[in-house]
Formats: C-alpha cells, structure tokens, sequence
C-alpha cells in the first residue's frame, strides 16, 4: 500500500502505481512524460478529485479539462502548476483557487470563468490567453501576504511582497490592454498604483500624495470619487457660509435662531447657491462673502477649478479607452 503523506497530514491508501492518486500527490514522481495530459484528462472524466495536484513542469499544453454539460466546471484547486505548459489548454469554467501558476506558461488558453482567486500568479503568462469575467478574488495573494507581513512587524518581507504583487498586476494590466478589455486594465492599473504606494516610506511624502490622488481619483480609475468629493465640499462650505454668514442683496444670510425655522431654511439654500457658484467659480455676484467667510470662498473657488479640471481628465480618460 502507498503511504504517501497528503498537506493535511493524512496518509493515501491507493495503491501505488501510475495510476494511483498517490502519484498526482507527490512532489517527487516526474510529471514531465508525454502521457500526463492523456492521464489526467481521462481521471477528469472518471470523476477523480483532481484538488491538490501537484503538476510541475507538466506538459499540459492542449488539454482539455471542460466539463461540458455541467454549469461549474474541474476542480485543480490548491494544486502546484509551477512552469507548467498550459498554452491552447481548455480551462472553461475551471477552479484554480489556491494553486500556484507560478511561471505557469497560459498563452493562447481559455480561461473564461476560471476561478483564479487566492493563485500566485508571479512569472505566469497570458498572452492571447480568454481572460474574460475570470474570478480573481478580493486580494492578490501576495497583497494579502504583504499586509500579513507589515501587521508582524517585518517590513523586508512587506516590501517583498508588495513589489511581487505590483508586477504581477501590470503584467495582468498588459495582457488586458493588448486584448482592448479596458476595464479589467484599469482594475490591474489601480491595483498596481496601490501596490507600489505600499512600498513607500510610511509618512514620506511621496507615500502621501500618493494617497491624496488614490482618494481624489482612483489614480483616475474611479470618476466618481471626484464627484463625491465634489458634493461633499460644496455641501461643507455651504453649512461653513450658512453659520459664518454672507452678504445677499437685501439681507444678511445667516444662521438665526431667531428666525422662523422657515426663514433658516431659505437661507440655508441661498447658502447651498453661493457654495455652488464659488465652487465652479461663476460668481454672479449676487452674494458675496464677508469676513471669516472669505477664506472659506477662496478656498473652494481654487479647490473646486482644480477638481473640475481632474473631473475632465479622469472622464476622458475613462471614455477613450
């Protein structure tokens, strides 16, 4: 009987011999022989669990592993494909989860609706591989190991990570651009940007503006962030003019609690107006700002031509893709 010991520490009772789990299981049995992919292929449609193979360097190029006939596809989950010849391979539907594509050679496969979350995806190749609506989890793996690293302490493993972790993202970001899916790119590109923040001195000010551009922008991913933003100050400053008061053409505006909740609340709109023309810098001239509500009018005129301006660039951006 084979004795081969699984990850989990339990102990494979086939029998030990080609054919044999036990073999697919051992680091050390060669995967490289022609027959591999006819083998695997035939255990995929006996009903084998194919979880936890390890497939080093295994010629795997054309196989077909789509489950036809069935919504979800083959399970590989949690297995090894490290420099394995995946190129024209059928992957339909297939869940990868977990499993190292480590320098994994996928060009020219079909990957649509693979499961890719939780992979290692360092060195791996995609040209004119289908990537399409492909699952590829919350997190990179080596994000998550990143952040792992940093919350014990040991930057060097950190910055490892993070850095592994941005190429891996702009190279998924090339292989996207070259095959027009604008969105996915954009995805990896954002990802990309915040790996390489993460590899900043904490505090440097580069790290910072880094930071401010990913709030403002999505490093001009994210449009709608700028709007946000853009809301949220004019509603700000409109409540800063509302209690440090401005000057209309027949009354002071002002918060008055002297006033009928009424009379406040026309004055709060002719607030929220002033707030929105300084921040587009129309300025009709029909309001004008007074005292301490000065600062505040030249701070959201100059911030609000600045956003308006990041509006169109991002905007254009996103269009012409």
């Amino acid at each position: 009987m084979c004795q081969h010991q699984f990850r989990d520490n339990s102990l494979c009772p086939l029998p030990e011999h080609a054919n044999g789990l036990c073999f697919w299981h051992d680091p050390k049995a060669d995967k490289t022989t022609p027959d591999v992919k006819a083998r695997l292929e035939e255990l995929a449609r006996n009903g084998a669990k194919l979880e936890g193979f390890i497939l080093t360097r295994a010629d795997l190029q054309n196989i077909n592993l789509v489950q036809h006939g069935v919504k979800g596809g083959y399970s590989l989950c949690h297995g090894d494909l490290y420099r394995a010849d995946l190129r024209g391979a059928h992957l339909f539907h297939i869940d990868l989860s977990g499993t190292s594509l480590m320098k994994a050679d996928c060009r020219d496969a079909n990957l649509h609706f693979a499961n890719l979350s939780g992979c290692n995806l360092l060195g791996a190749r995609f040209d004119h591989a289908k990537i399409e609506n492909i699952e590829w989890g919350k997190a990179l793996l080596q994000e998550e190991k990143g952040f792992e690293y940093a919350r014990a302490g040991d930057k060097n493993n950190a910055l490892d990570q993070f850095e592994q972790a941005e190429e891996i993202c702009r190279n998924l970001r090339k292989v996207s651009e070259r095959q027009g899916l604008f969105e996915l790119a954009g995805k990896f590109f954002y990802e990309e940007m915040q790996m390489r923040r993460y590899q900043m001195p904490e505090l440097s000010f580069q790290r910072f503006i880094s930071k401010l551009v990913d709030v403002f922008c999505g490093y001009g991913e994210k449009p709608l962030r700028v709007i946000v933003f853009s809301l949220a100050l004019i509603a700000l400053c409109a409540l800063l003019f509302f209690v440090l008061g401005v000057q209309g053409q027949d009354h002071f505006i002002r918060l008055d609690f002297n006033d009928s909740l009424y009379l406040n609340i026309e004055d709060l709109l002719r607030s929220f107006y002033m707030s929105v023309v300084t921040f587009t810098t129309l300025g009709y001239g029909d309001i004008t700002p007074v005292g301490w509500s000065k600062i505040v009018a030249a701070f959201e005129a100059f911030t609000g031509s600045f956003t308006l301006a990041l509006f169109v660039v991002v905007f254009v951006k996103k269009m012409t893709r």
